[in-house]
């Protein structure tokens, strides 16, 4: 994603709606890294089931939405600040 300005309040926004959207009752919206990968190892280990649940709550919340095929989809969902970036992107009106 293209490196622009850190929108704090949306990170902080979108770590929430992760903690909520996926129901991960153990997670703190606060100690979630921006930085650090959303899937695997080191990151909040989350699969694809949770990126469709991350992506259909991210729509109804912001209006954005991602394709299935779309190549950009590892890079989006990569880490909060990318998806930060995304969102901040398309209510802008990025491309799609």
């Amino acid at each position: 994603m293209a490196a622009g300005p850190v929108d704090v309040a949306l990170e902080r926004e979108i770590k929430q709606l992760i903690v909520e959207a996926l129901m991960l009752e153990d997670k703190d919206p606060e100690t979630i890294d921006s930085e650090a990968p959303l899937f695997g190892e080191g990151g909040l280990g989350l699969d694809s089931i949770d990126v469709l649940e991350l992506a259909m709550a991210l729509h109804k919340r912001y209006g954005v939405k991602t394709k299935g095929d779309d190549e950009r989809n590892r890079e989006i969902f990569a880490s909060v600040r990318n998806l930060a970036a995304f969102v901040a992107a398309e209510r802008a009106g990025g491309t799609s």
